[in-house]
């Protein structure tokens, strides 16, 4: 390991290091615009330069210097570097005038407004004059789709966003035309970027060139209260922080975390945030001659205790959607118990997951940072892609690290980064489960819902484990058995068991069978909105839910929850990491959190839950399921259940996989209710896909 002195301090560094990453672990500052972490060295701005003793008489640009180029002195002393030498000061401040001689004075309506690197810099190293007299540049600003506009004047050409759709983000639709003064970023066909992530070029833009379309003139960065909380688009629990000001959510963006989402997370977790404020259920509601009207809360938990004392229990039906939480599946889970009713179920997409193998049969087992270590990927019946970007982000970043090969198993579509492509459905399946032991050392499978979700799913999730066991995917040391999940709520419900029970519960597809047959007579909806509602015949249901979409259309009661920013409650994710979301807000009006909700409910029912606050609540909850109270860790599974899946019965269907997810944009409530959602769907389907003229 080489060492070396920067500043008059002796430091020692790995091999390979960049001076600039040296030097921040010295303790020195050095300022940059074009240099990222997670991105390729470009060494175009040079405002990283510094002054290497012994090197060349002129500073040197440290973001492209290796530790490994250093010479060492004449009597083999360390190399040394200054960051703070008048030659170093003097060349940053040429640099920044340089860069100062297009820029525009846009800093009091610019949106990067107190958040800007170039601000930062300026105040450190920027002259109190200028020396040059020529007109400023101008150039045409770009389009470059709904989420991101483009202020091309203030551009300094670091290229942060190029590099970023080019190699994270795996399109080829950014890059740079011209030469010197007419130099320009842009999209070479003037059309929309169709990546999912593109919204991340917004945070790596050093300047106010690209601004989120949504948020923009909207609000100063000190007027917003900032909350760190965890996304519940998707069921990769991507770390986020909240902005509000006062009751309104403001913008969303990413915070950093290593195993999870690194720094970047989705287009819908970003920009969804003004569809928690529209088509929002702010006040219990009840249905009289056909219409729903609003009502007060005693009045429309009165209603529904009409309709359960009036009803057996089995002949009550309980379905939770994607987005709750674990404490309030876990509140659902007693509140049936209390009842006697053993018709729930969290699934209602209809997968078979939960019923046998464990944890281990329904858990990313390796967990995301895992995908690093592979050798070998399959994907079943998923398209990551759409079902969680910032995963798929993950596993194109491995296979350009080289030493890993992907294969597919479903529908032929672009993940951005090639594959081979072994079959559609379940006939290439069913012959992988007599193939010989792979010669990989770290094999994956990920299996998507779009494999598990249909009428064959436990039989296609059989003959997933008897291949991942034929090959070797499953062994010491290892369990690359990994299931991707679409919803952020499933694996946390799972974990607390809200699932049918044993002595003739009903799943899902059982439950609105017996609807549409009228054999159920109350159906409560807990954001449950991804089912046929159509086929629920003359039930009596009751939604509880924050947004008025499906299921509130045709419920007969509503009682009106939270959204996950104005709530406090655990998200487990894909990997079965617990997280825990803070409020960053409050419910409108008269909605409240829906533990809150059950338990004001059981009283009505008679059937009082025993605990009176969320603490309680959670003593409760940790000890049916104890992994869920170590927050932020992965408890790792037991690979031996697995060995169950394989004595799940039936026959496999010839219909190929499909992904669940049809359109991106729309897959929740809240992203139902978005306007810069529905507009990314319209552009996405073509409507609008090339700047207006």
């Amino acid at each position: 390991m080489p060492k070396l002195k920067i500043d008059g301090t002796e430091i020692e560094v790995e091999n390979g290091l960049t001076l600039l990453q040296a030097c921040e672990q010295a303790g020195a500052e050095v300022p940059r615009f074009c240099y990222h972490e997670r991105l390729s060295i470009a060494g175009n701005c040079r405002m990283c330069l510094v002054e290497v003793k012994g090197g060349p008489p002129k500073p040197q640009a440290s973001c492209a210097i290796s530790v490994n180029d250093l010479r060492p002195g004449p009597n083999g002393e360390p190399p040394e570097v200054f960051t703070k030498t008048p030659m170093v000061k003097k060349a940053r401040e040429g640099v920044l005038e340089f860069l100062l001689i297009n820029h525009p004075l846009d800093c009091p309506i610019c949106d990067q407004g107190g958040e800007c690197d170039l601000q930062d810099q300026t105040m450190a190293y920027g002259l109190d004059k200028n020396r040059f007299f020529e007109n400023k540049r101008a150039v045409e600003d770009k389009y470059l789709g709904p989420l991101v506009n483009t202020h091309m004047n203030r551009c300094i050409q670091c290229t942060r966003c190029v590099r970023f759709t080019t190699e994270v983000a795996g399109i080829e639709e950014m890059g740079a035309t011209g030469r010197g003064e007419d130099m320009e970023i842009t999209t070479y066909l003037n059309k929309a970027i169709s990546s999912e992530l593109q919204g991340n070029i917004i945070d790596l833009c050093p300047v106010g060139a690209l601004v989120s379309a949504p948020y923009e003139f909207k609000a100063r960065p000190w007027e917003l209260r900032k909350t760190e909380t965890i996304d519940a688009m998707d069921a990769v629990g991507s770390n986020i922080r909240v902005d509000a000001r006062g009751r309104e959510v403001m913008r969303i963006l990413p915070r950093t975390h290593e195993d999870v989402n690194e720094e970047w997370i989705s287009d819908k977790t970003r920009f969804v945030w003004d569809g928690l404020r529209a088509q929002r259920l702010d006040r219990p509601y009840v249905r009289e001659f056909g219409k729903l009207r609003s009502a007060s809360w005693p009045e429309a938990f009165l209603r529904v205790a009409q309709k359960m004392k009036a009803a057996r229990p089995e002949r009550v039906g309980i379905i939770l959607g994607d987005l709750v939480g674990a404490e309030e599946a876990f509140s659902v889970r007693q509140l049936a118990d209390q009842l006697g009713i053993r018709n729930i179920d969290c699934r209602q997409d209809g997968s078979p997951l939960g019923e046998l193998g464990g944890r281990a049969g329904y858990l990313f087992n390796t967990g995301i940072a895992g995908i690093e270590e592979a050798d070998a990927i399959l994907l079943v019946g998923t398209n990551p892609r759409l079902e969680a970007p910032v995963l798929n982000a993950r596993i194109r970043k491995r296979l350009l690290k080289g030493g890993c090969t992907i294969g597919v198993i479903g529908e032929k579509a672009d993940l951005t980064y090639p594959y081979a492509y072994l079959g559609a459905g379940t006939d290439t399946l069913a012959k992988l489960a007599e193939h010989a032991p792979a010669q990989a050392q770290k094999p994956m499978f990920i299996i998507g819902q779009g494999a598990l979700a249909r009428a064959d799913g436990p039989a296609v999730l059989a003959t997933a484990y008897k291949a991942a066991a034929a090959i070797g995917v499953v062994k010491d040391g290892w369990n690359g058995f990994n299931v991707l999940h679409t919803a952020a709520g499933r694996v946390g419900a799972l974990d607390v068991c809200a699932l049918p029970g044993k002595d003739g519960g009903k799943t899902t597809r059982e439950m609105i069978a017996a609807a549409k047959a009228g054999e159920l007579d109350v159906l409560f909806l807990i954001g449950a909105d991804e089912i046929d509602t159509a086929n629920l015949g003359s039930t009596f249901v009751v939604y509880v839910g924050s947004h008025g979409d499906q299921g509130a259309h045709r419920a007969d009661v509503i009682l009106a929850g939270a959204a996950y920013t104005e709530k406090q409650v655990t998200y487990v994710n894909t990997e079965g990491r617990p997280q825990m979301t803070q409020r960053a807000s409050f419910p409108p009006g008269e909605a409240r959190e829906d533990w809150a909700i059950f338990r004001a409910l059981s009283d009505q029912l008679g059937a009082t839950l025993p605990w009176n606050s969320l603490d309680e609540l959670r003593s409760a909850m940790y000890k049916v399921a104890p992994q869920l109270m170590r927050l932020d860790q992965l408890t790792p599974s037991n690979a031996t259940e697995l060995a169950d899946l394989a004595k799940s019965e039936g026959q496999m269907s010839g219909e190929p996989f499909r992904s669940p997810i049809v359109d991106f944009y729309m897959t929740n409530p809240i992203a139902r209710a978005s306007r810069t959602m529905a507009e990314c769907s319209a552009v996405k389907n073509g409507a609008k896909l090339e700047a207006a003229e």
